[in-house]
């Protein structure tokens, strides 16, 4: 049986986990499956994240477990460290398409179709908006067969010109309160939004660069014996 958020959803811990495993396991395979340590890094970015988040090595730790209990992550062997993988596709039912959408509307808050084409840029290359959409639509009428809609499209809100869309993996979402805030996840469909989100994409591939160098250096370090310490990207 696929995931079924009407039944048990996932807390925002859960899903900031899950959804930062997602985003690993594309951007920087090199350091994937994650340690504890680097999943926690990549949680508690400062940038491309929404809320921001200060996740405890106890309270990622939690989430990982539950996790596993839904069948939604799981501990790779053959390490000295254990390390982690998602196994997001199979366990909610979804194409990959409908799971980097997910995954970017988990990470990054409500969005419009435009934006979630261009911050898929790294997961997965959209031909164009009608295509997110497309799986957007099939998201939103899911049968109950299957585990019910994942995700909805919010009302307008004020001086946005699109609509956003917000996944509901972690229970029901207040459409009235959401219709009240504008930014966020960012309402504009113009050429300011676009550009913004294009810069930060620039900024995403910087922090994947980081994080990956990161990986090699602690594997030099270990295999060497030494300790070594590097600044997580985005924190002071």
């Amino acid at each position: 049986m696929p995931f079924d958020p009407a039944i048990r959803p996932l807390t925002p811990h859960e899903a900031r986990v899950l959804a930062t495993l997602m985003e690993k396991a594309r951007t920087v395979p090199d350091s994937y499956p994650m340690s504890l340590n680097g999943l926690l890094t990549g949680c508690n970015q400062k940038t491309s994240r929404d809320p921001v988040m200060n996740l405890s090595d106890a309270e990622a730790q939690e989430a990982l477990d539950s996790l596993k209990l839904l069948s939604l992550a799981f501990e790779s062997s053959g390490n000295r460290t254990t390390r982690w993988e998602h196994n997001f596709q199979r366990g909610v039912g979804v194409p990959e398409q409908s799971a980097v959408l997910l995954g970017l509307l988990m990470l990054r808050g409500p969005q419009t179709a435009g934006e979630l084409r261009i911050n898929a840029e790294r997961w997965y290359r959209f031909a164009d908006i009608s295509s997110v959409e497309a799986f957007l639509d099939e998201l939103q009428e899911r049968s109950a067969e299957k585990g019910g809609p994942l995700v909805v499209l919010l009302p307008r809100a004020p001086g946005a010109r699109e609509q956003r869309w917000a996944h509901l993996l972690c229970g029901p979402v207040d459409t009235s309160a959401s219709a009240m805030v504008s930014g966020g996840g960012g309402g504009s469909g113009g050429s300011g939004g676009s550009a913004t989100a294009a810069l930060q994409a620039r900024v995403d591939a910087l922090e994947g660069q980081v994080t990956a160098l990161q990986a090699t250096v602690q594997r030099l370090c270990a295999e060497l014996g030494i300790t070594g310490e590097m600044s997580p990207p985005g924190q002071d």
